[in-house]
């Protein structure tokens, strides 16, 4: 995911794919790849709840 933020961004010089790219590139630098993970939960939790009512 990180190369794909980067080459898309090169390529189009979105900010967003840029910011991305430095998000996970610090997330990678930290050792804690398992933050992303738990952000994935989350959003799926919030998912479930959004459906349930």
């Amino acid at each position: 995911m990180r190369n794909f933020s980067w080459k898309y961004f090169t390529l189009t010089g979105d900010v967003e794919s840029f910011m991305l790219y430095k998000e996970i590139h610090q997330y990678g630098a930290e050792g804690s790849s398992d933050a992303l993970v738990g952000n994935q939960d989350e959003l799926a939790e919030l998912d479930l709840e959004e459906t349930s009512v």
